[in-house]
């Protein structure tokens, strides 16, 4: 017998929204066509709330929480796009860029980089942080792909992808807070793993140019993401062990 799933109704941005007990905010929002950035999120795999740019407010609670995490209740009323939360979203997009080597005359994927869209669309205009400049390890080991650490920003979509959908779980994150890495295996080369499988599904989730197809150069590089709309469907039937 199917297990009957309650309605909850509350509003986001003014406007009067119902959705399924076991939804997020971020999910309703955007089968309402109510804007909420984010570059963690994508659909079909798992949502973890680690780009920090979904947080909204929500009437009474004092704390902005990310969107993305957070189940719809009756009578909730939430706030996606106050002053507070742009400059606090401007701030986070400011640290993004300056922790890592984002310059974007030479990426593989300017002008098809979700980083660099949300800075435009945001209206960020300058970094307020000093950059950091490390020397991160590009590995090319790889036949088909390259892993450049200097344009990561730790969204963790490929290590999700690897895992949820791939199910082999060659990607992972090593260390923590600003000096953790994506890792292959045990932090081998890439060229060197025995578990992956050469799909390519976390080169085409990642967001910026830090996964690429080998090969690409300037404003080359342009995600393809055809296999997404049957990312949900693998995930349930991995989920369900098939």
């Amino acid at each position: 017998m199917r297990q009957k799933v309650e309605i909850k109704t509350l509003i986001i941005d003014g406007h009067h929204v119902a959705g399924r007990e076991n939804e997020t905010i971020l999910e309703l929002a955007l089968e309402n066509r109510i804007y909420i950035p984010t570059l963690c999120h994508i659909e079909g795999l798992s949502s973890i709330g680690a780009c920090r740019l979904c947080l909204v407010e929500i009437k009474g609670n004092s704390k902005l929480i990310p969107a993305c995490m957070t189940k719809i209740e009756e009578g909730m009323e939430v706030i996606t796009n106050s002053e507070h939360i742009q400059k606090y979203r401007i701030k986070t997009l400011e640290l993004l860029f300056s922790e890592r080597n984002h310059i974007c005359s030479v990426c593989v994927s300017n002008r098809h980089c979700e980083l660099q869209d949300l800075a435009q669309k945001l209206g960020m205009s300058n970094v307020s942080y000093h950059y950091r400049h490390p020397r991160l390890y590009v590995d090319s080991s790889h036949e088909r792909y390259v892993l450049d650490h200097n344009r990561c920003i730790l969204c963790a979509r490929c290590v999700r992808a690897c895992d949820e959908i791939e199910g082999a779980h060659t990607l992972d994150i090593m260390r923590r807070g600003i000096e953790s890495r994506i890792i292959v295996d045990f932090n081998q080369r890439w060229g060197d793993s025995e578990t992956c499988t050469g799909c390519g599904k976390c080169v085409h989730v990642c967001p910026t140019g830090a996964l690429s197809d080998k090969g690409s150069s300037v404003s080359e590089m342009q995600k393809r993401r055809e296999f997404l709309p049957y990312l949900q469907v693998m995930r349930e039937s991995h989920n369900r062990g098939f």
